[in-house]
């Protein structure tokens, strides 16, 4: 791990009992200095399969994929985070190519870096057509409204802690991701995106798994892009 940063990885999951501890397993424990769970209100095994892993793991009732990471990012900073990693708990992204993520913010290249699934190697059946369409729909909006060249929307991500504080990120649910990546573009942030590659997560998933979900992220990407270009 590097002695200038101290890395830590948060992990957003509900229901994830499947898949948490090979999440956890297969990050490279060399670079990070804690891994944070944050259970989102699940049913099921997830918290104490995380925390037999090694993970640090927090409770959060609300649910929502914006709650869960603003808790995470909450403890992170309290233990003193310099990069804050993102990954999803379902095992879909490849943990052990954290790597490529973290190296842009590392050599001071860049603030924040995007795993962009669009440029790596996909499986088969990994994106669903609802995600591929909306990636392609998102991405091009956003260059239409802010002129920023993204390709995916990827949950796997890293940020630094200085500048994650200037977006003041708010969004609780589906809007998370777009709105981190169009604040980046508002506030000028150096931003890059690196090819990660992405498999058939374990279990279904609860957004592009569901046509209820599938049509509120949906709703939640489109009015975030028009949301803050006019608001």
């Amino acid at each position: 791990m590097s002695t200038e940063h101290k890395v830590v990885v948060v992990v957003p999951a509900f229901n994830e009992e499947k898949s948490i501890g090979k999440v956890i397993s297969a990050i490279p424990k060399n670079l990070v200095s804690s891994v944070i769970v944050t259970n989102n209100n699940s049913s099921d095994n997830t918290a104490n399969i995380a925390s037999e892993a090694g993970a640090i793991v927090l409770d959060e009732e609300r649910r929502g994929y914006g709650w869960a990471c603003l808790k995470g990012i909450r403890k992170a900073k309290e233990l003193g985070a310099t990069i804050i990693v993102f990954i999803d708990g379902d095992f879909s992204d490849y943990p052990e190519q954290l790597p490529r993520v973290l190296d842009p913010i590392l050599n001071d290249e860049a603030d924040m870096v995007i795993g962009s699934r669009t440029l790596g190697k996909k499986e088969k059946g990994s994106l669903t057509p609802q995600q591929l369409f909306g990636n392609w729909l998102a991405t091009r909006l956003m260059r239409l409204f802010y002129g920023i060249n993204y390709t995916d929307l990827g949950p796997f991500r890293a940020i630094k802690v200085e500048v994650l504080d200037k977006l003041n990120m708010q969004d609780k649910t589906y809007g998370w991701t777009i709105e981190m990546q169009i604040k980046a573009a508002q506030n000028k942030l150096r931003s890059v995106e690196v090819p990660v590659d992405y498999r058939k997560r374990i279990g279904v998933s609860k957004v592009s798994g569901t046509i209820k979900g599938s049509i509120m992220a949906g709703y939640k990407i489109i009015t975030a892009i028009f949301k803050y270009k006019f608001h």
